[in-house]
């Protein structure tokens, strides 16, 4: 079965046993997480909107952070640098159960 569940403005295709990064969810690591279900696949038959009956369930392994992303600012002739960098939240989940 193949679900894509939307987690934070964001969708993301999954199966069971999948693990992924999504943006930072609230949570301790190993608590369950339901999450929106948007489209359902299965048995050559596809659910979506309403007819959605599909829950899919997660558990929370690890919250990391990405790679850094600089942003730099520079004026040429006139001395002016601007260095600023960040690091943005992810979770790592892993689907459990998709039914």
């Amino acid at each position: 079965m193949i679900a894509v569940i939307k987690v934070a403005g964001q969708q993301f295709k999954v199966e069971k046993d999948q693990t992924l990064f999504v943006p930072h969810l609230g949570g301790k690591t190993g608590d369950a997480v339901n999450l929106d279900v948007l489209l359902a696949y299965a048995d050559d038959k596809i659910s979506v909107g309403s007819d959605i009956a599909t829950k899919v369930s997660a558990e929370i392994l690890d919250h990391v952070k990405g790679d850094t992303v600089i942003a730099f600012k520079m004026k040429r002739r006139k001395g002016f640098q601007k260095k600023k960098g960040h690091r943005t939240a992810y979770t790592k989940i892993k689907v459990t159960d998709i039914a």
